[in-house]
């Protein structure tokens, strides 16, 4: 079976809801796991999600297009719910009556971890559904504003859930898939030196450092220059909090004017060359707008995967 699995917004400015938790995180990370899960099932899976997108609707184009190019058999759009902190539950909707048949035992998976019933319901008013050729259901897994909810997620059991109903078994074997890097515990010196490297922090010689596994003084001298840049103790010694602030860049949480600080905007501030405040203000968003004008990129001012992708890989 071919899926087309669309890990919903993640593409600015198609970004998602925000509550308790965000949905572009939760969106990103139960669709890597389904994807990884159903290609251990001997699946052949096709990432719908693009990269870039000028508007809202070009993203949604450019999902369509992939499904469609590729010849998909089944397109699963994955989203998570917001409305007013109360309501609560999973719904799955569907255009076509093969697609309320692919729908309903992927609802039924999802109910069986506790979320209230919202039941099977007409797409018609979706992009995706009406502009995809092949039978295709959008899922909104639960709601990110409603606590209720949101005690009740894991993002593994929902990856579970989703894949047992579109084939109704699971990979006998557990599945890694794409590490969410905010919640990465490998805390070794090896997984340092590459973290740093990837992030073009230099050694004391402005030098790369090598990816032996060994402390060494350039190894320090590389943790200390991180530190400074996003502000805190500058020891050479990598504690709990300077690995936090490691991974939460590595995580590439979109980042734009208004909602974001701290050490990411340091990062991206030292990246870019002005005054490392850890404040998104003027004078970074220019800076961020020129280094994706520089690299082909939207000149949006947010910072998503495409522009994480030119800073870090």
């Amino acid at each position: 079976m071919k899926f087309g699995i669309d890990s919903g917004h993640n593409c600015p400015p198609d970004t998602g809801a925000r509550g308790i938790k965000v949905e572009d995180n939760l969106t990103l990370d139960v669709g890597n796991r389904v994807i990884a899960k159903l290609r251990a099932l001997g699946n052949e899976v096709v990432v719908c999600k693009p990269s870039s997108a000028s508007t809202v609707r070009d993203s949604l184009s450019k999902r369509c297009s992939t499904a469609n190019a590729s010849r998909v058999d089944i397109f699963v759009s994955i989203h998570f719910n917001a409305f007013n902190r109360q309501a609560n539950g999973t719904e799955v909707f569907a255009t076509s009556e093969n697609g309320r048949k692919i729908a309903k035992p992927v609802l039924d998976e999802i109910v069986k971890l506790g979320f209230f019933n919202r039941g099977v319901k007409s797409g018609s008013h979706l992009y995706v559904l009406k502009n995809t050729d092949m039978p295709a259901i959008l899922i909104e897994c639960c709601f990110v504003d409603s606590q209720k909810d949101m005690n009740l997620f894991n993002p593994e059991a929902m990856a579970n859930a989703i894949v047992k109903g579109l084939t109704g078994k699971l990979p006998s074997v557990p599945v890694n898939p794409v590490q969410d890097e905010e919640d990465n515990v490998d805390a070794t010196i090896l997984r340092l030196q590459k973290s740093l490297n990837r992030l073009k922090i230099t050694d004391r010689n402005g030098k790369a450092l090598v990816e032996d596994g060994f402390t060494g003084a350039n190894t320090k001298s590389a943790v200390e220059k991180f530190q400074t840049i996003v502000e805190v103790q500058a020891t050479g010694i990598a504690d709990s909090t300077t690995w936090n602030a490691i991974n939460l860049i590595l995580a590439k949480r979109i980042i734009r004017a208004n909602h974001a600080g701290g050490a990411v905007v340091r990062y991206l501030q030292y990246r870019l060359g002005v005054e490392n405040d850890g404040v998104y203000g003027p004078q970074t968003e220019v800076a961020i707008k020129n280094f994706q004008k520089q690299n082909g990129l939207d000149a949006d001012g947010i910072i998503g995967p495409a522009s994480w992708q030119k800073l870090i890989g």
